[in-house]
């Protein structure tokens, strides 16, 4: 596992072919920055995206991780392995629509890098635990827009009908130790909906979310990290817990309790 993934609370995704919006980038208050080369960025501009996000890996991103999702199999995809190969800014490479295991042991061993995999298919989500098993790679990234797509779910479903994906894919990241990042919130004028969103990834087991817009952050990584009322309560715990199962506050605890407990506090952010 990357040694900072786990405290991963805010990925944003941003387009590689937009310069304001890197060197915005380099100022915000995100876990991650995803340089996209795929979706985000038109045909014509994938030769200048890769340039630039060559260009932007060099630039320091202080405490934030630095990915590039590259684009998938296609003319695209052969240059962008060839581009980011030889890469040392970047500290992960996102791949798109991984549904083998083979696929993505096949790109960590050319890349040398680890990678997060998205998972953004129904083959994808049934091959999730093995794709976790790879030994590069280190998080799982649910491409809740593709699966819904590929599910053929109503525009008004919401999460429901992803559940069982979802769900899936924090399975096979945990029975893994690796990173679960839930997917990105479209509505980009509605806080509310969209911390609704980010609770409801937390309660499945996410550790954090994607975004694709600056002003998503602080929600994200307000959600995803430890409330004040959270530590207290595993400050105490902590200090109460004699070792076996004990009452504390009204309820039965044990060591997996302390465990979750001490986890709360290593991604507490510092105050």
């Amino acid at each position: 596992m990357h040694p900072m993934l786990d405290h991963v609370r805010s990925a944003l995704f941003l387009p590689a072919s937009n310069a304001r919006a890197i060197a915005k980038a380099r100022t915000l208050p995100c876990d991650m920055v995803i340089l996209d080369l795929e979706d985000s960025v038109r045909d014509a501009d994938k030769d200048a995206a890769r340039a630039a996000a060559q260009a932007a890996a060099d630039g320091g991103w202080g405490e934030r991780l630095m990915a590039v999702r590259l684009n998938g199999p296609g003319p695209s995809h052969d240059a962008d392995l060839a581009a980011l190969s030889s890469l040392r800014g970047i500290d992960l490479i996102v791949v798109p629509k991984v549904e083998t295991a083979e696929y993505a042991d096949v790109l960590a061993r050319r890349l040398g890098k680890p990678l997060l995999a998205m998972i953004e298919t129904p083959a994808g989500v049934y091959a999730a635990r093995e794709i976790a098993g790879v030994a590069q790679v280190v998080g799982l990234i649910a491409g809740s827009n593709d699966l819904a797509a590929t599910l053929r779910l109503p525009p008004d479903a919401g999460r429901d009908g992803l559940t069982l994906a979802l769900q899936s894919i924090v399975l096979a990241a945990r029975a893994a130790a690796i990173v679960p990042l839930d997917g990105v919130f479209n509505l980009l004028d509605d806080s509310d909906a969209l911390e609704a969103d980010c609770l409801a990834g937390r309660a499945l087991g996410f550790s954090g979310k994607g975004l694709i817009h600056p002003k998503q952050i602080e929600v994200a990584n307000r959600i995803f990290a430890p409330s004040a009322e959270e530590i207290d309560e595993a400050k105490a715990l902590i200090a109460a817990a004699s070792g076996g199962a004990e009452r504390f506050r009204g309820r039965m605890i044990e060591t997996m309790h302390v465990d979750a407990a001490r986890r709360a506090l290593k991604r507490a952010v510092p105050a």
